[in-house]
């Protein structure tokens, strides 16, 4: 239908790519409208993973053209048949990027509707890596059938749309079936060339081809090539399912599985970026992309298949509340309530409590009291026996008279006889000690003390 020329841009000093319609196309008014239609799907898909558009226009014979940027590489219908099979995660890898640029053009309502791996060119980036970009978006729809088996594998002009070996069953009824999981069978059938290095259904005519796709089951990749991993083969069997129950509903589905067998890390990013994309368009995904928040770093690393959500709903983890706040304010309010319980614990038995805790006290139940223990038996009193009188000793002089006189001396009661009296003198206090200093009174060596 058209040719791609290499052209230098004047203004922007650069080396770019024309797109434009061959002439005897421009009778078709079909295939106009449809070069057209591609030129505004590549504007509106931003991905890395798609050529950029820069202009449009019409050539003075009327032929439009657009404006792309210039590309260096090959296409992996070229790299496959120079080198065979490709390495299983570089496989995976240009299949998850592919699906970054599907993604975007489903969420805009798009069907590329001619996925092979002749649209799909590998470019080297500035890093260094190996990148895809999806060529073709609308203008490849029509196409003729004739001729040998491998032309079937490039999209004719007439009115079959799309490229027959790697065409859903739906779509080779009527090309108005086709949808985004008829997108989702082309990649299955590229990623089984990419891994095996064969279309999954080889055929040399069309109505072979068909019954093929009609009646029988994928072919099992391992077959071809043992080293697959078990759960690669059940990716690329679920991709290439002919009831459309059974195959993967998104191209979000199919890449969290497939992120699996790809670089680690740059293929959790690719998947997230597709989740996330659908997700922004309204589109569900599964129960397995509500483990991507916002917030979330990375993919989980186990994935496998799982019930997928309908399309049209979305999907409830984008409202969930961020359950880390959660966590925290409950063992917060945890701590508040054991560290109340251990202040009674510890303060048992006090009569008076911080009038803190009193005004305001902590929330939460109360913690357990003891229970009160009986009260003990007071022990009986004692019998109060009256003490025995001392002996009353001789009372020494006053040191103020000095008296020679012998001490009187006072006999002991005896035992049983009630104490005398005593008199008012013998209770009486002596008399207090004069002012002035009374002198030391020498010994007496002579006198009867």
């Amino acid at each position: 239908m058209g040719v791609v020329l290499a052209a230098h841009h004047l203004h922007l000093d650069e080396r770019v790519a024309i797109k434009t319609l061959l002439p005897e196309m421009l009778q078709h008014s079909d295939a106009v409208a449809r070069f057209l239609r591609e030129a505004r799907a590549a504007v509106k898909i931003k991905s890395e993973h798609v050529a950029r558009v820069s202009d449009v226009g019409t050539l003075d014979n009327g032929a439009p053209y657009m404006v792309m940027e210039y590309l260096e590489g090959e296409d992996l219908a070229q790299r496959v048949a120079s080198q065979g099979p490709l390495a299983i995660e570089q496989a995976v890898e240009f299949i998850l990027q592919a699906s970054e640029a599907l993604a975007e053009a489903h969420a805009a309502g798009i069907v590329h509707r001619d996925l092979k791996p002749a649209n799909l060119f590998c470019v080297r980036r500035a890093d260094g890596l190996l990148s895809i970009k999806v060529l073709d978006f609308g203008i490849s729809k029509m196409g003729v059938l004739g001729g040998s088996g491998v032309d079937m594998g490039m999209t004719k002009t007439t009115a079959v749309i799309g490229s027959p070996y790697y065409m859903s069953p739906e779509q080779m009824l009527s090309a108005k079936n086709a949808d985004a999981q008829s997108d989702i069978w082309s990649m299955g059938a590229v990623l089984f060339e990419l891994l095996s290095g064969r279309v999954p259904f080889p055929a040399e005519t069309l109505p072979e081809l068909v019954l093929k796709v009609s009646n029988t089951p994928a072919p099992d990749v391992r077959q071809l090539r043992p080293e697959v991993p078990e759960g690669l083969r059940a990716v690329v069997a679920r991709a290439l399912e002919r009831d459309k129950a059974q195959r993967y509903l998104s191209v979000a589905e199919l890449a969290l599985d497939l992120c699996e067998f790809g670089p680690a890390k740059r293929a959790h990013a690719s998947a997230e970026r597709i989740v996330r994309v659908l997700e922004s368009a309204g589109q569900s995904t599964s129960s397995r992309a509500r483990s991507l928040g916002s917030d979330a770093p990375a993919l989980p690393r186990v994935i496998g298949a799982g019930t997928l959500a309908p399309l049209g709903q979305t999907a409830p983890w984008t409202n969930k509340p961020r359950r880390g706040a959660f966590y925290a304010a409950a063992i917060a309010a945890l701590l508040a309530v054991g560290g109340f319980a251990i202040f009674v614990i510890l303060n048992k038995g006090t009569d008076e409590a911080p009038q803190a805790l009193v005004a305001n006290p902590l929330p939460g139940p109360k913690p357990p009291q003891p229970e009160p223990k009986p009260p003990e038996p007071k022990p009986p009193e004692p019998e109060v026996v009256p003490a025995t009188p001392a002996l009353e000793l001789p009372v020494p002089p006053s040191p103020a008279t000095h008296s020679s006189a012998p001490p009187k001396v006072v006999k002991a009661p005896k035992p049983g006889a009630k104490p005398a009296p005593t008199s008012a003198a013998a209770t009486t206090p002596p008399p207090a000690a004069s002012a002035a200093p009374v002198p030391k009174p020498k010994p007496s060596f002579g006198g009867r003390l």
